[in-house]
């Protein structure tokens, strides 16, 4: 049912879930079964390959070699070689190997976060869609941090993510960005974007113990039930350890 093993489907479920759908709406809508996808840092192909694998055509677009070694093998096992191709670069350079107006749907997972300037970023990524286009962002959310900093014990780190403009606990933070829902539909709207639905992902996943999961019987599959619920309710999407919003080309 879902791209990836049970265990990591936690993490993907409610992603893939949206985009499986949105794409399905969308093909209908156009009467073409055959979409164009660009997956911008779409990486080894976690989301591309399951994508294709629905008959669509993706570009994956990924500044790491190695990533993309690993997606043409993956695309390989699958079969689906041939709506799979494989581009190194990033959102600077995308314009230069996707035409504008060429897509119909784009997938950015994990990308605003790193990139210099995200509202740049998802301009270009829009230049390439064709009107009614779809845009599948998935980035890391500002309030899920806090709460997690907290329950760790590091209430100084806490505050800082809650009160830091760019959602950092410290210079040790690995993660260079994070986002609130908010900031990530006022992102969508300068990019003349249409918020479509928001859904909170990995809102339990990370804080019940692993081994809760691991060692009771059914517990995978009933906290997936459970994350599937609670992803469209806004009162959960505060703790969500990421923020996933589709929208369309106005």
């Amino acid at each position: 049912m879902y791209p990836t093993r049970p265990r990591s489907a936690l993490r993907t479920a409610v992603v893939w879930e949206v985009v499986r759908a949105a794409l399905e709406r969308r093909s209908a809508e156009l009467e073409r079964p055959v979409l164009d996808v660009v997956d911008t840092g779409g990486g080894t192909g976690n989301f591309a390959v399951p994508v294709a694998k629905l008959g669509h055509r993706v570009t994956v677009v990924d500044p790491s070699p190695d990533a993309l070694f690993a997606l043409e093998r993956r695309a390989a096992e699958a079969g689906v070689t041939d709506l799979v191709r494989a581009v190194q670069g990033d959102t600077q350079t995308l314009p230069e190997v996707v035409p504008a107006g060429s897509v119909d749907a784009v997938l950015c997972h994990g990308v605003l976060e790193v990139v210099d300037d995200p509202a740049e970023a998802l301009g270009s990524l829009t230049g390439a869609l064709r009107k009614g286009g779809l845009v599948s962002l998935l980035a890391a959310n500002r309030t899920g941090a806090v709460l997690a900093r907290a329950l760790a014990g590091h209430f100084t780190e806490a505050q800082a993510v809650l009160d830091g403009p760019d959602g950092r606990w410290g210079t040790g933070d690995p993660m260079p960005r994070r986002f609130t829902g908010d900031e990530l539909a006022e992102l969508a709207s300068g990019a003349g974007l249409r918020v479509v639905s928001v859904h909170g992902v990995r809102v339990f996943a990370d804080l019940v113990p692993g081994v809760l999961v691991d060692t009771e019987p059914g517990a995978t599959d009933a906290l997936l039930r459970l994350e599937l619920a609670a992803a469209e309710l806004p009162a959960f999407h505060a703790v969500a350890t990421q923020l996933h919003v589709l929208a369309e080309l106005a």
